[in-house]
């Protein structure tokens, strides 16, 4: 194959292939053999061979490439003109009509920190394992620093772990300042703020001590943490930004088909299992466990190969009611943001795995949303042995507590805050039927949401009761007072 036909091959080419390439040796076959990471018709990263020896391949095509190519190559010099370490770069290419190519030294058993990030995160909050993949992080984003370069892409899976060595990749998103020479301090404190953005929220109050891993590696700056926290907000609002877009539209994260009779999103990694579900949504609705049907929408447990699984349809009770639904964004719809707004801030809640809007020419009809299903108490059926003393477990108090505080940092509604939208998993308080939940932009706007939304919650029990009681002292009175 040609490198300018793998642009037409879309997401998922066939594999493995062969594609003819030259350096100053002369021309030669890569053979491709897995991918890691595809930009449709732009950019295919994956491992293969090249003149008897494993390697790790960028292919870069379409009408972009040569800008990509150089750009990914001047990255790479960079990093290797100054000492840091990185991937070896075997060869490289740009043919004009073609595309170019960067083929690495393929690093057999390495593991990004993303990764090793991944088995660690469900621990205690700066668990020992926790605190030395960050250490380790920072320190390599220190070398960084003190060369005069940055990471504009900034994160995990750009830090691969190899033996005793910690590699720096992805050439792409190098940028440097005075190479050699130490960064500025507010070129510092925006990576650092890109990077502290990705972590959980639960690690903030840890930043000062996760700094003097970096400091360690580049003590250059005295680094104010008003200043890096002021910058951490606001990368973590562009970030929020640009993943709300991403719900919408095809995409490494989902796959999203627009047309005038369907609007599908759905989680790549749950494409396959999914399209099935939504298939058969009704009929699994109608052999599932309901648990409300009829009138505006119908909610019901489902059992698909084994997992158990939940599918909200919303339904068009007759021509009034199409007539209020068919111009706007459905309920679904809302709902499949506001999820996936919630996972991305950390806010537990069923995980959003798939959508579907029906229309006719583009006009809204039904449609369906489905979850995981959380097995867990409601805080109604937790609390019940607590209503008269009020002893209710810290813990789990705890945990209100947080949930409140996440949701007035966040300015987040949920418009419907009874007890049954709150279930209990996994040690958190998860928040389901997110149909009238809002991110607000004001206090102003925020401040009566809250007062409401407050005031349902507390209407889950007798305002005689001791639970009462205890949950009253405890959850602040006005969004005002909590934001003070």
């Amino acid at each position: 194959m040609r490198l300018s036909e793998l642009k037409d091959s879309g997401r998922s080419p066939a594999l493995p292939l062969s594609l003819d390439l030259a350096d100053a040796a002369g021309p030669a076959q890569l053979q491709l053999l897995t991918l890691l990471r595809v930009l449709p018709g732009q950019r295919y990263v994956g491992a293969g061979v090249w003149r008897g020896r494993p390697v790790l391949a960028k292919l870069l095509v379409g009408p972009k490439a040569a800008r990509h190519f150089q750009r990914e190559l001047k990255g790479v010099r960079l990093l290797a003109e100054q000492g840091l370490t990185t991937p070896l770069l075997l060869a490289d290419g740009l043919q004009d009509g073609e595309g170019g190519w960067l083929l690495f030294e393929f690093l057999e058993g390495a593991q990004s920190l993303g990764e090793a990030w991944k088995q660690v995160e469900t621990l205690p909050v700066l668990a020992d394992e926790q605190a030395a993949v960050l250490a380790q992080a920072l320190g390599a984003i220190g070398q960084l620093h003190a060369k005069g370069l940055w990471q504009e892409d900034l994160h995990l899976d750009n830090l691969l772990r190899h033996g005793a060595q910690l590699h720096l990749i992805d050439g792409a998103g190098i940028c440097v300042e005075e190479a050699g020479k130490p960064l500025s301090r507010s070129r510092v404190l925006e990576n650092l703020g890109v990077f502290f953005a990705q972590l959980p929220k639960s690690l903030e109050p840890f930043t000062e001590e996760l700094l003097v891993h970096y400091l360690l590696s580049n003590a250059e700056h005295a680094l104010p943490l008003e200043a890096l926290q002021k910058q951490v907000d606001k990368v973590r609002g562009w970030r929020l930004r640009d993943f709300l877009k991403k719900v919408g539209r095809e995409c490494t994260l989902f796959s999203v088909q627009r047309g005038p009779f369907a609007l599908r999103a759905i989680r790549r990694e749950e494409e396959a299992a999914m399209l099935s579900v939504l298939e058969q949504a009704d009929t699994l609705l109608d052999q599932g466990h309901l648990y409300k049907t009829g009138g505006a929408a119908s909610v019901g447990r489902v059992e698909v190969a084994g997992r158990s699984l939940v599918v909200k349809r919303y339904n068009i009770k007759g021509f009034a009611h199409w007539l209020k639904r068919f111009w706007r964004p459905s309920r679904a719809w809302h709902s499949w943001c506001e999820g996936n707004r919630l996972a991305f801030l950390g806010i537990a809640t069923p995980k959003p795995l798939a959508l579907l809007e029906t229309r006719f020419l583009w006009l809204r009809r039904r449609a369906y949303l489905v979850t995981e299903y959380l097995p867990g108490p409601d805080i109604i059926e937790r609390f019940a042995p607590f209503v008269a003393s009020g002893d209710a477990p810290e813990s789990e108090l705890q945990a209100l507590d947080q949930l409140f505080a996440e949701l007035i940092k966040e300015r987040i509604s949920h418009g419907d805050f009874k007890g049954h939208n709150l279930f209990w998993q996994e040690d958190r308080w998860a928040l389901i039927d997110l149909d009238s939940m809002c991110q607000h932009h004001s206090l102003r706007s925020f401040a009566p949401a809250y007062a409401r939304d407050r005031a349902r919650f507390m209407r889950n029990w007798p305002e005689s009761s001791n639970l009462y009681q205890v949950i009253d002292r405890r959850l602040p009175k006005t969004a005002q007072a909590a934001e003070a």
